[in-house]
């Protein structure tokens, strides 16, 4: 039985939680869901810069938690950019901070 998972803490939320490729109408396309969660990894470890560890302690989870997750968010995001897939951003267990 696997361990439940932890209230992972992000301090982002975005203003637009839809993203899709030009010119395609969304009934034509595939969707992939990126969590709270991925992007608020993506966000530490690609925009803001930070390594694993720290960025990690930020969330209040694991190092191999966050490699996990940073691996699943970049998976994700690079399918959708070059299989032409729309990326909707939501869900995940997930405290919001300020």
């Amino acid at each position: 039985m696997p361990r439940p998972c932890r209230c992972r803490r992000i301090r982002c939320s975005p203003d637009v939680n839809y993203f899709k490729p030009r010119g395609i109408p969304v009934d034509d396309l595939e969707e992939i869901n990126l969590t709270l969660d991925e992007l608020e990894a993506v966000r530490l470890a690609d925009f803001e810069g930070l390594y694993q560890e720290n960025a990690a302690k930020q969330m209040n989870i694991s190092r191999q938690t966050f490699g996990n997750i940073i691996n699943s968010a970049h998976k994700k995001i690079a399918d959708a950019l070059l299989h032409a897939k729309a990326l909707k951003i939501e869900g995940g267990i997930v405290k919001k901070e300020e």
